[in-house]
């Protein structure tokens, strides 16, 4: 147990440091083979089998489409749709955003990939409208969270490769917190603009409502599709998670080259090579896991942690309190998907011994990392946010704190004692027996 201390010490600090996570990862399985004296030669050839996953190629994909959506328009023919809606209700525009990022979310996968898709568009619109830039910045990071509730949701990908799970049920089970989470933020949000100078559109009949309702929803119909048929399709038992990914992609290009032409192939290019170099980080990244996890394993490692918690609490629901804790510090010191990845791989044994279901687990580890990743002082998220909206910390950390500790704050413990909110879904599509 000291030595898995020092080692994710060790990770912890260079992250803190600025090395590259996946180089940091890559220094803690040295240490750890090292101090347990484990050879190479039993580690790199099992690492290298993971890696092989077919499962683990849908991620490359669900990057490039979050990508080609963002660079081909896609992102803001949704929020157009969203705000046809919303748009002539007081914090109408704050809505929108939280929605735009669930629904990106639900394609792109991730918290990183709906910041800079959303970001970039909502906080400039906000700001238009009367919301002040640090509020519009807060919104857009704490939203952006959503994006590993909402499937398909990479991060759960990682998980269920990690632990072994069905990726559908994993995606299943973070529905009902990231619903829940949608709702909160919506209502706070309605409270918040009214302390703002918010322009709100004139009110407008039903048929010119209704009019201009049609209007974005036939601009916005091909992006709309695209959720519709990724889930069906994997949901349906048409294709797997990789096959509906490797379709969207295909799907994703003529659709905004050749029939919306927000794309070119200058920005084709572009996109492609982004999500190359992030795949490539990723895999990199999984492998060092990989071998961490290995060697975690070989010692029995996640057992003895297990054994030490109930040891320290024999009671399970203090247990789910310091894993709570625990998952928060690594969300606040790790992105959401390199901290789902290092957090499964520890903590799956506890969970298992202490009678946790692994979806419940999914959803516990999903609302957590997401409520880490905008908690301060690292909070790669919020300062990710903060950076896209070119916003100073101190105008926008008050809002977010408020969102977070108000909002996010209960969703996380909603989840963790109340089991049926993630396994309902699961269970009733069958995932559960």
């Amino acid at each position: 147990m000291v030595t898995l201390a020092i080692g994710i010490l060790i990770l912890v600090i260079l992250i803190i440091l600025g090395v590259p996570v996946a180089m940091a990862f890559g220094a803690m399985a040295i240490f750890l083979a090292s101090a347990f004296d484990v050879p190479t030669r039993m580690l790199i050839p099992t690492a290298f089998y993971q890696i092989k996953s077919v499962v683990l190629l849908s991620i490359p994909f669900f990057i490039l489409v979050g990508s080609l959506m963002s660079s081909g328009g896609l992102a803001t023919r949704l929020i157009d749709f969203v705000n046809s809606i919303t748009g002539r209700i007081r914090g109408g525009l704050g809505a929108v955003t939280v929605i735009a990022c669930a629904m990106f979310g639900s394609i792109g996968g991730s918290c990183s990939s709906a910041v800079a898709a959303i970001g970039t568009i909502m906080i400039p619109r906000m700001e238009e409208n009367g919301y002040t830039r640090g509020y519009s910045t807060a919104l857009v990071a704490v939203s952006s969270i959503l994006g590993q509730l909402i499937p398909p949701s990479v991060p759960m990908i990682l998980f269920a490769l990690v632990t072994y799970q069905s990726i559908p049920g994993c995606w299943l089970a973070t529905i009902g917190p990231g619903i829940i989470t949608i709702i909160i933020f919506c209502i706070f949000n309605f409270f918040m603009a009214r302390k703002m100078p918010v322009k709100v559109l004139p009110p407008a009949g039903f048929n010119q409502q209704l009019r201009e309702m049609g209007i974005a929803t036939k601009r916005a119909s091909l992006a709309l599709l695209l959720p519709v048929l990724l889930l069906g399709a994997i949901y349906g038992g048409i294709a797997t998670p990789t096959e509906a990914a490797c379709v969207s992609v295909f799907y994703v290009i003529p659709v905004s080259m050749f029939v919306f032409k927000t794309l070119d192939l200058r920005g084709l290019g572009q996109s492609i090579v982004s999500g190359a170099t992030t795949t490539g980080v990723l895999v990199i990244m999984f492998f060092f896991v990989m071998i961490n996890t290995r060697i975690m394993t070989m010692e029995q490692l996640p057992q003895e942690m297990a054994e030490w918690i109930m040891t320290v609490s024999p009671n399970k629901y203090v247990t789910l309190l310091m894993v709570n804790i625990f998952l928060l510090g690594i969300g606040m010191i790790m992105d959401d998907i390199s901290g789902t990845i290092i957090a499964a791989s520890l903590l799956f044994p506890v969970m298992v011994k202490i009678g946790i279901h692994p979806l419940h687990f999914a959803a516990i580890m999903g609302t957590n990392l997401g409520l880490g990743n905008v908690t301060p002082p690292t909070a790669p998220i919020l300062y990710l946010a903060g950076r896209i909206g070119n916003c100073k910390i101190e105008s926008y950390l008050k809002p977010a704190m408020i969102l977070t500790y108000l909002g996010m704050l209960p969703v996380v413990l909603l989840t963790t004692y109340w089991p049926g909110l993630s396994l309902f879904l699961p269970r009733l599509f069958g995932f559960i027996k």
